[in-house]
């Protein structure tokens, strides 16, 4: 996923000691993020209510050696190089099974990236392994999402203050459906390369049809609203961050099938966290 260049919109530039904010990323080095998400959902259909709690999943990416470019943007392999379902007491073992057989299919899932250094994505390009048809795509656009919103912040081109507050806005496709993606952050704290953020996540999407042809299903999405909240504390020398963040999404669609209308709200909630070492040059 990449996010649109100057899709930045600054709502205050905070205080009058102003300078800008700019990734520093060394030549050849390394960050590994650790990113653990946690997800609880409710889904009232005519049958009733059902509650289900997934296993936690947790996800280390690799991204790096870092590599310096002529015009001054960095490229980086980014590479997912461990998935696993980290299950509690009390799971059926098939649901044990199924997440983490899913979850293993994550593993060396990635491509390259090339970014400036205000965090834009200019380009991207998936590995081969990405593009396995049998990679889990919902849990992958999960995790993307996430670290797009966390791992890689995209900062404001003017110079800004403590207090600042600025919006990254995006249009996405998510399984299907056109979303409206809006991040919003908050400069709490500056100190050398070390940047703390407050961090809120706002997701939208109007009306619209989404027909499967071949299966004879159509849904309709009536509402859809995802809210979080949380902290990122960044290096400046890495594109990663280290994030606690807690959310809730409001789902209402209705499925037809053979004739047969039925309408299913989803409520969910999540917890992300995302840790992250970082390895600098030895040249």
């Amino acid at each position: 996923i990449s996010a649109k260049k100057d899709s930045v919109v600054v709502l205050d530039y905070g205080d009058s000691a102003r300078r800008p904010l700019r990734y520093q990323i060394q030549d050849g080095s390394i960050t590994t993020s650790t990113l653990e998400l946690s997800t609880s959902s409710m889904t009232t259909t005519r049958d009733g209510e059902e509650l289900t709690k997934a296993p936690t999943l947790r996800v280390v990416v690799s991204s790096g050696p870092a590599i310096k470019l002529p015009n001054g943007n960095v490229r980086l392999e980014v590479r997912i190089v461990h998935s696993e379902a980290v299950v509690p007491p009390g799971f059926a073992p098939e649901v044990e099974g199924d997440f983490n057989q899913s979850a293993a299919l994550l593993r060396d899932v990635g491509g390259s990236i090339e970014v400036d250094d205000r965090g834009n994505t200019i380009r991207s390009e998936l590995n081969e392994a990405a593009k396995n048809p049998k990679v889990p795509i919902r849990l992958l656009m999960t995790i993307v999402h996430a670290r797009t919103s966390l791992a890689r912040v995209v900062f404001p081109a003017a110079s800004v203050g403590l207090g600042a507050v600025w919006e990254a806005r995006q249009q996405l496709v998510l399984y299907g459906f056109e979303i409206q993606r809006i991040d919003r952050y908050t400069l709490v704290d500056r100190n050398a390369d070390d940047v703390k953020l407050k961090v809120d996540i706002i997701h939208t999407a109007p009306e619209q049809t989404l027909s499967f042809v071949e299966e004879g299903i159509e849904f309709e999405l009536k509402s859809l609203s995802t809210t979080a909240t949380g902290q990122v504390n960044l290096n400046l020398n890495a594109l990663e961050g280290s994030a606690r963040v807690e959310g809730q999404s409001a789902e209402v669609l209705t499925a037809t099938a053979d004739e047969s209308t039925e309408e299913i709200e989803l409520d969910s909630a999540f917890q992300l966290k995302m840790d992250v070492s970082y390895e600098a040059s030895q040249r």
